[in-house]
């Protein structure tokens, strides 16, 4: 089974036979022993520092469908290589455009992020509603921002609308985390350590949707709630919305009430807090551990992993765009 691999030093990444070499360096410029990655294992690299390889190396990358995720030293998701993409349809693509060129068309399709979105966020807070946490009164204010939903005729309306949702669903954190202050949500850089923790992982779940979307035929750059923009994958960030509470809100509750991740995990500076090396090893394994687990597929009547159900997003979307059938945005049931 493909698994993904993640390279926090910065070092030089080579080919030798069916084999990848990371030479990594510390921060004086001395070399660490080598670490040796099996192609036919590899689905994906997350490269956290500086990468030094050629172009006979992404040649090779290409050629194996490995994609290959950057992040600068504020975590901030730059960009990615993808393979060539081999799953081409021109129809889809025509019908991709047309959906988000028609306003009645993208309108449809951005409201059904939203309210997929805003259901699992109050799925989430019931949850912990049930186990003795007060968050009835914010779940009641998230619900008469939903009912308006519908009635949102521009993608800067319905923006408006998830953000006070989800500024509410944000409040709810410091009712449910133990021993961190949410405070104001704040990025690019984040200024505490839950906001550190929320950015890298919305920055993880983007580079899920996006290898989701390379695996269909689906343009990664033709969006209907974030409006396309000039290099940024912006589909990955509407699908996203969906599987942020389930995927990352939902890890990070875990690592701090199960105090995998406290105070000594973060850097802290005067104008940023960051994840420092040993906290983004901590996150990610339970994020991995996260996208591995199982649950029964109401409609496929089987199990079915929480990573593969990015993909079947995909399909969904597909599907409607297509005018197959109408889109229905995955909603915890549980």
């Amino acid at each position: 089974m493909k698994k993904s691999y993640y390279l926090f030093n910065p070092g030089r990444l080579s080919r030798k036979d069916n084999t990848l070499c990371f030479q990594p360096f510390d921060e004086e410029g001395n070399e660490l022993p080598v670490r040796y990655l099996p192609v036919e294992a590899t689905e994906e690299l997350y490269v956290f520092g500086s990468l030094d390889a050629n172009s006979a190396l992404y040649n090779f990358l290409g050629k194996n469908d490995i994609t290959v995720h950057f992040f600068d030293y504020h975590e901030n998701y730059t960009g990615s290589f993808m393979p060539r993409d081999y799953l081409l349809s021109g129809k889809l693509l025509l019908a991709q455009v047309k959906a988000h060129q028609v306003p009645e068309k993208r309108i449809i399709i951005a409201r059904k992020f939203v309210e997929g979105a805003a259901y699992n966020m109050i799925k989430n807070l019931k949850y912990y509603q049930n186990r003795g946490k007060d968050t009835e009164p914010l779940i009641n204010l998230m619900e008469s921002y939903i009912t308006r939903i519908p009635e949102m005729r521009n993608t800067e309306e319905l923006m408006g609308i998830e953000g006070n949702i989800r500024m509410n669903y944000y409040e709810a954190f410091n009712l449910i985390l133990q021993g961190f202050e949410m405070g104001n949500r704040t990025k690019q850089p984040p200024l505490n350590e839950v906001n550190a923790l929320i950015s890298f992982g919305n920055m993880m779940c983007y580079s899920q949707c996006l290898r989701a979307i390379h695996q269909t035929q689906l343009n990664p750059v033709i969006s209907f709630l974030h409006s396309p923009g000039e290099r940024r994958y912006s589909l990955s960030l509407d699908l996203a919305e969906i599987f942020k509470p389930i995927l990352v809100d939902r890890v990070i509750f875990k690592v701090i009430n199960k105090k995998e991740i406290r105070k000594e995990h973060f850097d802290i500076n005067l104008n940023r807090c960051l994840l420092n090396v040993a906290g983004k090893k901590i996150f990610i394994t339970a994020f991995e551990e996260r996208l591995k687990e199982t649950l029964q597929h109401r409609s496929l009547k089987r199990s079915v992993s929480y990573k593969h159900l990015i993909k079947l997003e995909c399909f969904k979307l597909i599907k409607h765009i297509l005018e197959m059938e109408e889109y229905k945005p995955f909603k915890m049931w549980w």
